[in-house]
């Protein structure tokens, strides 16, 4: 049997492990939360080299890209430092892939039913891929990754702004901690609004899950929320504040949808090249999977 395992700066509470049979393998599927000890991942790391066919880093990115450049994390490429003999991946190869069909695939499946097409993305600049699918769709964006990550009241509108700003900002916050650009650990489950006017302007909310659970207001009422990672309880709290349809862009697996580096770990066990994938490659495989964004009506 193969075996993945993503290391999560994220809560233990998220914690999950399935083994399931695809192309006609048996692979097993784990998350481990660290609640953000840096160090704790670090040994992990260290700890399931060599063991495990392809390892994830979760709640954390290794790089995240402008239009024409790629910034790295350090602090992030410390963590896996002493990595030698098992492929690492972030899910940036998956998500590049995968997420440039979720817009289309959502106008497809639910067309006039959508309503405005106003999008709030929480965070671009790990999700460029989404961000591109909704502006190819012709939507109104709203790009929040200042408001978010960074607590700056100012919203971006083009994905030309976008660009500016992830050059203007990168060369800076690339150094940063991720503790500080993310809610990991049990932060992740506390939910304090945050922009809320934003909210209500979009009638998509897309972006990372924890940044949506972390900071959504009380009223969802009849939003469409596209994201990755979600929880059973996830699923529960969109459905509380009254979310109309749930869009996941990785498949759900048991009661849940695991991350984009999980999916992109998967792949890369299955693809037995024992090295990350190239677009193409990931493209082939999710044919052969018949992977696609899953919609589902709460």
């Amino acid at each position: 049997m193969k075996r993945v395992v993503s290391v999560s700066l994220g809560s233990r509470s998220r914690d999950y492990s399935v083994v399931v049979e695809l192309l006609g393998q048996e692979i097993s599927i784990e998350r481990i939360g660290t609640n953000g000890d840096v160090q704790e991942a670090t040994h992990l790391f260290c700890e399931l080299d060599g063991q495990v066919d392809c390892l994830g880093v979760g709640g954390a990115v290794l790089n995240f890209d402008a239009l024409d450049r790629r910034y790295a994390f350090p602090p992030v490429y410390r963590m896996i430092a002493d990595v030698k003999d098992t492929p690492v991946v972030d899910g940036s190869g998956f998500k590049s892939v995968v997420e440039r069909r979720v817009a289309q695939a959502l106008e497809a499946e639910l067309g006039d039913e959508i309503g405005k097409r106003r999008v709030l993305i929480v965070s671009s600049a790990d999700r460029l891929g989404l961000t591109l699918s909704f502006h190819e769709a012709g939507y109104e964006l709203c790009i929040g990754d200042l408001m978010f990550a960074l607590g700056v009241p100012i919203a971006l509108h083009s994905i030309r702004a976008l660009n500016r700003m992830i050059h203007i900002i990168g060369p800076v916050i690339r150094h940063l901690p991720m503790s500080m650009l993310y809610p990991t650990g049990e932060r992740e489950d506390v939910n304090t609004p945050r922009f809320v006017k934003h909210f209500k302007w979009a009638q998509v909310i897309g972006g990372d899950c924890n940044y949506i659970t972390h900071y959504m207001p009380l009223d969802m009422q009849g939003k469409i929320v596209v994201t990755n990672t979600t929880t059973a309880r996830d699923v529960a709290l969109f459905r509380e504040r009254g979310v109309r349809y749930l869009i996941t862009s990785t498949p759900r697996l048991g009661e849940r949808s695991f991350g984009t580096n999980l999916m992109e770990c998967t792949l890369v066990a299955l693809s037995g090249k024992g090295r990350p994938l190239m677009m193409q490659e990931v493209d082939a495989l999710l044919d052969q999977l018949g992977w696609k964004p899953n919609i589902e009506r709460l």
